[in-house]
């Protein structure tokens, strides 16, 4: 493939994809949670309890801007904090059944949406894009 045409068709499916995951939280959207909130919701779900610091961590930001996320969490009843179990310094943050159950409903419409999408493709389309999955799956353990 010569260098530009390669080039550009890389900058196609990055623009592709990122179509597609604004289409997937779009279908979210209706929980009105930001980006990072429903990402510390789904790492507390799938990871447990967490301190403010280690949410912070995980999200590529600084604790102080972590707080204000978690405080905004806490305000809708979604988390609370819970004394950590060895450092009475710290607290933990644990999911409510509120934000587990929020969670859990903007995961279930983000995969509703895409199963009612590829349900609109073709069987080899199907069987194409999965594969394709299972590359890009490799590309981000790289």
């Amino acid at each position: 493939m010569p260098r530009k045409t390669f080039d550009i068709a890389v900058t196609d499916f990055g623009q592709s994809i990122g179509l597609l995951v604004r289409r997937a939280r779009a279908a979210a959207a209706s929980h009105e949670l930001s980006w990072t909130e429903t990402a510390v919701l789904k790492h507390l779900a799938k990871e447990g309890p967490a301190t403010t610091a280690d949410l912070a961590r995980g999200q590529g930001m600084r604790p102080q801007s972590m707080r204000t996320i978690v405080a905004a969490l806490e305000e809708l009843g979604m988390v609370e904090r819970k004394p950590h179990a060895t450092d009475g310094r710290q607290v933990n943050l644990e999911l409510t059944a509120k934000g587990a159950a929020v969670q859990k409903s903007v995961g279930d419409a983000k995969r509703t949406w895409l199963a009612q999408a590829i349900a609109q493709l073709d069987e080899q389309e199907r069987e194409t894009l999965f594969a394709a999955g299972e590359i890009i799956k490799r590309l981000v353990e790289l």
